[in-house]
């Protein structure tokens, strides 16, 4: 089970972020980018998905590579303040629904999958 927090995309301009949380601003926005470049490559069944840009998506890979189900909560602010960060948002949302992952491939327990172990059982 992996749960992750993305923090939301970082608008440095508007947060007035400097020194760490400078850095770690823009080290959410390169993680941000990274999984909006797998999922980009997800959708269009790309040879190759992009999954050692980072850290984050690395540590993903298993859980968006068809070995396991995947749900994405976005949080949206309802200021007029954060529109651009909110559209921004919905958009990525978007984008991430559009993705299809399949049904996951590995069986954990006994290796034989339910459909082998029900018909079996009939007999």
């Amino acid at each position: 089970l992996n749960l992750c927090d993305l923090a939301g995309s970082e608008r440095v301009d508007r947060s007035g972020a400097k020194g760490v949380t400078l850095t770690e601003a823009k080290n959410i926005n390169k993680s941000l980018a990274a999984l909006a470049h797998v999922f980009e490559s997800l959708s269009k069944q790309a040879a190759h998905v992009p999954f050692r840009d980072s850290t984050l998506t690395y540590l993903l890979e298993p859980s968006l590579s068809g070995n396991g189900k995947t749900l994405m909560i976005i949080n949206l602010s309802p200021t007029e303040m954060s529109v651009n960060e909110s559209v921004s948002t919905l958009r990525f949302g978007a984008k991430v629904n559009k993705v299809e992952l399949g049904k996951p491939k590995r069986q954990i327990g006994s290796g034989k999958s339910k459909e082998k172990d029900s018909k079996s059982s009939s007999k």
